[in-house]
């Protein structure tokens, strides 16, 4: 990932609307800012939530709060608690999230 021309800025991401997703089962809401080609996302998943389809997008993700479990679609799975985080690349292994508690995380893509 290259950042540039993306002058100093603050976020205030209780200003900033959700936007309400839903799952396979459950919900998630997006609080997104776009800064040129980069993606940065505050996203909470409702207990319960499980992703509708298999993502192949890169990310980089932090969990703040909440368990989320990521399984890769060859079958392995991840479990994220608050302070861990992933990367996958564009293109990369296609993964899902689901949680049974809730999580809270910080995205970038």
């Amino acid at each position: 990932m290259k950042i540039s021309k993306i002058p100093f800025g603050t976020t205030d991401w209780a200003t900033v609307a959700p936007e309400r997703k839903p799952g396979e089962s459950g919900w998630a809401d997006w609080r997104t800012c776009q800064f040129g080609d980069i993606r940065v996302r505050l996203l909470e998943y409702s207990a319960g939530y499980k992703a509708d389809r298999w993502c192949s997008k890169g990310h980089i993700l932090f969990c703040l709060e909440g368990e989320l479990t990521t399984e890769l679609k060859d079958g392995r799975t991840y479990v994220l608690k608050p302070g861990m985080s992933y990367q996958v690349a564009d293109g990369a292994e296609p993964h899902r999230s689901s949680t049974d508690v809730g999580a809270k995380l910080f995205v970038v893509d």
